[in-house]
């Protein structure tokens, strides 16, 4: 009983980040969506929101107005969320650029933001992107042009983060493999996910934000529901810098983890095959299977540590695990000054797992996130 609790925990844990991504490779070879993407230009409106971002909304403001998409169709509205610091006054030094600012008095989080700001969006397509996101020039006009196709719901941007020292951190090897892994989705299907940083969608997809539910996450579901698809274009990249402050961004990971065991219950219905096909096949394996490999992982610890004396590999087996905990937690006493890839990776994977438990335990209790924080990057 104990090595089939063994066994199976390794092949779950394998599962969900191999064999998931393995297996949409082989679905694309029988069943390949390609994107009808060519130049277009709908009215389009940008929507950057921001709470006491007084040190950095002028260089977002500055990057947006870079942009090669045509000025006559282009809206762009910067939305406080009952900022109290100097963000709306120095958003305002833009008006003479064509800059729009709506400033809610009383901040009831970055959902409800940017329902208000869809509200008096003129544009048919709508593109929402943080403070802290940087884009390329021909960005927005590279993320709308996938709109040509008219299966085509809502896209993501691709993240590109780099360490403050230019190499890629643990969290940087993780990003590219979900950038990797949404490739194939599109591929074979549909993302179950966007980059909330940067993203586009039809206006009519954005619908029925709320304070405990990501917008990112919820705009997909409602394009599939709508018969849409949701795909990223790695020519629509969105550049943010590693985290600064490694306990404030383990906050960030429990609120995002948190955020999504909200959405994911209250949209079960994903889960029937029947209507969803492969979708809900990619909801469960990228979202649920991913969220219970803290649990995998627990198991196997405890039922690898039972019969390490049984067997020769198994004992090799738990000492490979010993091994890469303790590589670990040196690398969290360490925080910032670890250099190596070889603690980067194991230090993330841990965090990353160790956020989830603690937003799975948050969930149980009954406890959701409205008010959402960005984490300091610069």
């Amino acid at each position: 009983m104990i090595e089939y609790l063994f066994i199976s925990a390794i092949f779950l844990i394998f599962y969900a980040y191999v064999g998931y991504p393995v297996s949409l490779y082989i679905i694309g070879f029988i069943h390949k969506r390609e994107v009808k993407k060519t130049l277009y230009y709908p009215d389009v409106t940008i929507i950057i929101t921001a709470h006491n971002e007084e040190n950095r909304i002028e260089r977002k403001i500055k990057n947006t107005l870079e942009v090669t998409y045509p000025r006559e169709k282009l809206q762009i509205m910067i939305v406080s969320d009952g900022s109290t610091d100097n963000t709306v006054k120095l958003a305002g030094h833009y008006r003479k650029d064509g800059i729009e600012i709506l400033a809610i008095e009383t901040r009831k989080g970055k959902e409800n933001a940017q329902k208000e700001a869809v509200l008096k969006s003129k544009g048919n397509i709508i593109v929402f992107t943080d403070v802290a996101t940087i884009l390329d020039p021909s960005g927005i006009e590279q993320i709308v042009s996938n709109f040509a196709d008219p299966k085509i719901g809502c896209v993501s941007s691709e993240d590109r983060l780099t360490a403050p020292d230019g190499k890629p951190g643990g969290e940087g090897f993780y990003v590219r493999y979900e950038m990797w892994l949404r490739r194939l989705e599109a591929r074979v299907n549909s993302l179950v996910g966007l980059s909330g940083s940067f993203f586009a969608a039809r206006k009519s997809v954005c619908q029925d934000f709320s304070g405990d539910m990501q917008s990112d996450f919820r705009t997909l579901l409602n394009c599939v529901k709508m018969g849409l698809r949701g795909v990223c274009d790695p020519n629509a990249p969105g550049y943010y810098q590693d985290i600064t402050d490694r306990n404030r961004e383990f906050g960030r990971k429990v609120r995002t983890v948190l955020r999504g065991l909200t959405v994911f219950f209250q949209h079960m219905e994903f889960l029937n095959i029947f209507k969803y096909g492969v979708f809900s096949y990619q909801y469960f394996c990228h979202k649920l299977l991913r969220w219970l490999v803290p649990i995998f992982l627990c198991v196997l610890f405890i039922s690898n540590l039972i019969i390490s004396f049984n067997r020769y590999i198994y004992f090799i087996i738990f000492l490979l695990q010993l091994l890469f905990y303790v590589l670990a937690i040196y690398g969290l006493r360490k925080n910032n000054s670890i250099s190596s890839v070889f603690l980067k990776i194991p230090t993330y994977f841990l965090t990353v797992n160790t956020s989830i438990i603690v937003a799975w335990w948050q969930y149980i209790r009954g406890q959701r996130v409205v008010m959402w924080t960005p984490s300091e990057r610069l």
